[in-house]
């Protein structure tokens, strides 16, 4: 973190450095960090409002308790419990303790979760909600240790991007960039761009050139990103670093959600000792933080962010690798499709594609969640059946429960009936069906499931995360939720914002919002009979 004069582009990090002092925004101390970096109060307020981790509270007002317990209520939560939770927790604590119903958390394979301060519970272990707060202690519950930044340099760790940089001319470049067009390695974070082609794009215009990482995986039932941080953050961060050699990127911005918490004091620690003792000179590398906001996935609306805006989407053109952060040309990248630098380069473009099942190459990472009997996250061949994964991976369905219908890719990817669960899972395979598989998040129901509930849940996340720039989305998602919480569904009404909603919304997430409610309405008939 910066210990020089006040940046405007680190508005976030102060507001939570005071949020994280005093537990909430005093109208008082907001003036006085707007005199600080020179702007006026309204626009500090409006970045600070605009954020749902930050309590602004007027002078006079009453501050909210000291400890906060934000329990997860999307879809993967809702189905495993989190009203009774939610029941249990407000009976059992007061007034004492705020309650908040928050958007997914990013552990859906122990859903339900109740994040207590910073640290995730799944509700199997509530119990111990109540005596970890009588104890003034908290526990992470992350059962597996980060490989150590030592201990990957013994394992061979950062010899690539050593030989790469020792190399440094444009031949070991072209290969390395050719070597993951032959993979066909797509981003991962959701839209599936080709990263070699990407690279090459960023690479043409003239530096200095930008970085940005997205890690802010708030897309409901995704969690796959955790998991590889939780185990091995040196072989996302040498990626990272070889992506940045490549294409000549002065400084590196990786954008974390806020509630990844754990991740962040563990990327602190081990980017810490990296730059302390590094395999090779370096570019500059910052660990912003997010504050709660779905819409900073859009790698637009993360690029205001990490400037110390409000995560509006831009429009386009000019694209962001043309004219990204601070107006320079930026690689903007999932963590996943870093990830996997390595591996390619280690193993081969034909590892990659060797992989193959129902006519499809390469491997997905699949955050399973919902009505299995072990969810979790599954590297398994690109093309596998929604039938095949739950069988193979997961040891079938849970017990007393039939396969009804599934979420191909989170909230936002649609919603399939048991009769396609053998569609190949993969980029471009479930558009035909007015879904897709975007960061490869697999939520299951069962018999004993409402699809219309589901559809329902996702437009309130929807309606709730929108960031309100342009109409069609802010007011179309609201009034979706709203006529879908009615007994009868006025079908031919929403398929009108369905189709408003899709054509003229700015970004990604009011464009997709229509997809789990038009598949409701389209494959399954029998719950609005």
């Amino acid at each position: 973190m910066n210990n020089g004069p006040p940046r405007r582009d680190l508005l976030i990090e102060y507001l939570h450095r005071i949020q994280d002092d005093r537990g909430y925004l005093g109208s008082g101390l907001l003036t006085a960090l707007a005199e600080a970096l020179k702007l006026s109060t309204g626009e500090v307020y409006e970045v600070a409002s605009f954020y749902h981790h930050f309590d602004i509270v007027k002078d006079g007002d009453t501050p909210p308790p000291t400890l906060t317990i934000r329990v997860c209520d999307s879809i993967s939560c809702n189905m495993a419990g989190a009203e009774k939770l939610i029941e249990e927790l407000q009976a059992g604590l007061g007034s004492t303790v705020r309650i908040q119903r928050v958007p997914c958390v990013g552990r859906c394979e122990t859903a339900p979760v109740a994040v207590v301060g910073t640290k995730p519970i799944p509700f199997a272990q509530s119990s111990r909600i109540y005596r970890t707060i009588d104890q003034g202690s908290y526990n992470d519950l992350i059962p597996h240790t980060a490989l150590a930044y030592t201990t990957y340099l013994k394992l061979g760790g950062y010899q690539q991007l050593k030989t790469l940089v020792e190399a440094d001319d444009e031949t070991t470049r072209e290969k390395i960039i050719t070597t993951l067009e032959n993979a066909n390695l797509r981003g991962l974070g959701g839209a599936g761009f080709p990263t070699g082609r990407k690279w090459r794009i960023v690479r043409s215009f003239a530096g200095p050139r930008l970085m940005a990482v997205n890690i802010d995986e708030g897309e409901p039932g995704t969690f796959k990103d955790r998991y590889y941080l939780e185990r091995n953050p040196h072989r996302f961060l040498e990626g990272m670093l070889i992506a940045s050699h490549v294409v000549g990127i002065a400084t590196i911005y990786i954008y974390l959600r806020d509630e990844y918490a754990g991740i962040r004091a563990l990327l602190q620690q081990e980017i810490a000792a990296l730059i302390k003792d590094p395999p090779c000179p370096l570019p500059n590398i910052e660990l912003r933080r997010g504050a709660g906001a779905y819409i900073c996935g859009e790698e637009s609306a993360m690029i205001e962010s990490i400037e110390g805006k409000r995560g509006v989407p831009r429009l386009r053109p000019p694209y962001i690798a043309e004219k990204g952060l601070f107006g320079l040309p930026t690689l903007a990248h999932n963590m996943e499709t870093l990830y996997w630098v390595c591996e390619l380069l280690e193993k081969g473009a034909n590892w990659f594609s060797a992989h193959r099942r129902n006519g499809r190459h390469g491997l997905r990472s699949f955050s399973v969640s919902g009505r299995v009997k072990l969810p979790g996250m599954y590297l398994a061949p690109a093309g596998i059946t929604l039938r095949e994964l739950v069988d193979e991976y997961c040891e079938g369905m849970a017990e007393g429960h039939t396969l009804k219908a599934y979420f191909p890719g989170g909230a936002s990817g649609g919603i399939l009936p048991a009769t396609l669960s053998d569609i190949p899972l993969d980029f471009d395979t479930l558009n035909e069906y007015g879904c897709f598989i975007g960061s490869a998040a697999i939520i299951v129901l069962s018999d004993q499931d409402s699809v219309r509930e589901q559809a329902l849940n996702a437009m309130k996340f929807f309606a709730h995360e929108s960031c309100g720039q342009c109409t069609p989305c802010r007011v179309g998602t609201k009034k979706a939720a709203m006529l879908m919480n009615e007994k009868k569904w006025d079908q031919a009404l929403l398929e009108e914002l369905c189709q408003v909603m899709g054509d003229a919304s700015i970004c990604g997430l009011g464009q997709a919002a229509p997809n789990p409610l038009r598949c409701a309405m389209k494959y399954f008939p029998e719950e609005f009979g």
